[in-house]
């Protein structure tokens, strides 16, 4: 059974940073997409930041440049470095992943997902 458990979130003014994780459990997959979502307040949920399992990644447009995705395999730990945080990146944020690669920002194709972790941006 896949378990996606993340953390880090908080609340942060313009221009600061966070740092999420998204400890991951039973995911075996050899080819795989995993990574980050998040869904603003009365919004669709949105692709982030994902990896797939030859190690490319993708971004959103709008977060290219301010968030990195990383990945520790020895702790089974995905990462997402967010710096220079903006008001409209306020959302909840979760780790999802899926048994296949391709597409991988495009969240309706995952299978599993987190219970997701609020971020906060004010300005």
């Amino acid at each position: 059974q896949v378990q996606l458990v993340e953390s880090g979130g908080g609340s942060v003014q313009a221009g600061g940073s966070l740092r999420l994780s998204c400890a991951v459990s039973g995911f075996t997959a050899r080819r795989y997409c995993i990574g980050w979502f998040r869904q603003p307040p009365g919004k669709e949920r949105e692709g982030v930041a994902t990896i797939d399992s030859d190690g490319s990644t993708s971004y959103a447009d709008s977060v290219k440049g301010r968030f990195t995705l990383s990945k520790d395999n020895a702790k089974n730990t995905l990462y997402l470095q967010m710096n220079n945080l903006k008001p409209e990146d306020t959302a909840m944020y979760y780790c999802a992943a899926k048994p296949r690669a391709g597409v991988c920002l495009r969240f309706d194709l995952y299978d599993d997902c987190g219970q997701g972790t609020q971020v906060t941006v004010s300005s």
